[in-house]
């Protein structure tokens, strides 16, 4: 069957939303909402979230689950609040384990470890894993490489491959991060390849690849496989662990890796606030 796919563009932070669903049904997923962050003034919103949840309403689909393809480096997630509109659980791969123990370090003590936790998810998936949507299912494929929790969710002619992939002009996802591995990502890239060739693949995000105009967030297995600017067919694992090593060496420190992954190690959740009733986010100085 083919499933309906609609996709929300949030350009201050070039991440797509997804909403899958299966209309017989009328069952749906929200796939990597986000959370609006001003960081200069310290400032969230859920504007970006909110079109998501008045299309999921005006299409009268019901949420079964928030799904997240990976902890983002790169934007705040609006799991929980989601979660919270709708009453869906927030799932993820169980991966995210490992991404806990990497990070935890960087913003709590031994004893605060409950400050960032992968016990703020209600479900952490294996590979291979489906859950029920409509008259169809979600399985949960791992492709990490690019993070240790990255997975891609597939649904029947559709997948979401979160950051793994990007549009075949632009490439694949930077591998430097901690956990990151380029020779694990260009196995997981392999995964996703070997799906039908005419299966939709969404990206979790794009930034207009040199001389395209237009942001674009769907392609396909067939297209990738040929024209990937990094990973097409005849490319060796060798020599793409060489590229994306040397590529990775000179890129800059994503501007909101600090702020979001300490917020979306929780699921979203913002940090409880202090005895005067402020939040706060933690920024380690000379870590990274």
């Amino acid at each position: 069957m083919t499933v309906d796919v609609r996709n929300f563009f949030h350009e201050p932070t070039n991440t797509i939303t997804h909403v899958v669903w299966d209309a017989a049904a009328n069952e749906c997923a929200i796939i990597d909402p986000v959370l609006d962050f001003d960081q200069s003034a310290g400032r969230t919103g859920t504007a970006a979230a909110d079109e998501v949840l008045t299309f999921v309403s005006q299409q009268e689909l019901q949420v079964r689950y928030i799904c997240e393809t990976h902890v983002h480096a790169d934007h705040l997630s609006a799991a929980v609040y989601c979660k919270e509109k709708t009453g869906a659980p927030v799932v993820i791969g169980s991966g995210v384990r490992e991404v806990t123990r990497l990070f935890t370090p960087l913003f709590a003590r031994p004893e605060d470890q409950q400050a960032v936790s992968s016990e703020y998810f209600d479900q952490l998936l294996a590979d291979g894993e489906e859950l029920p949507l409509g008259n169809t299912v979600i399985r949960c494929l791992f492709t990490p490489g690019h993070t240790p929790a990255c997975v891609t969710y597939v649904v029947d002619d559709a997948a979401f491959v979160g950051d793994t992939l990007f549009m075949p002009d632009y490439g694949t996802a930077r591998t430097d991060f901690p956990g990151g591995d380029a020779a694990l990502l260009y196995r997981s890239i392999q995964r996703i390849l070997q799906l039908p060739a005419a299966t939709r693949l969404y990206m979790c995000h794009d930034y207009k690849a040199p001389g395209r105009n237009e942001y674009a967030w769907e392609t396909t297995v067939a297209a990738q496989r040929s024209q990937n600017v990094h990973i097409k067919n005849g490319v060796s694992e060798a020599d793409f662990v060489e590229f994306r090593t040397t590529r990775d060496a000179q890129l800059s420190v994503p501007a909101l890796l600090l702020p979001s992954v300490q917020v979306n190690l929780r699921g979203g959740a913002l940090p409880a606030p202090d005895t005067h009733g402020i939040r706060y986010l933690k920024i380690p100085l000379n870590q990274l």
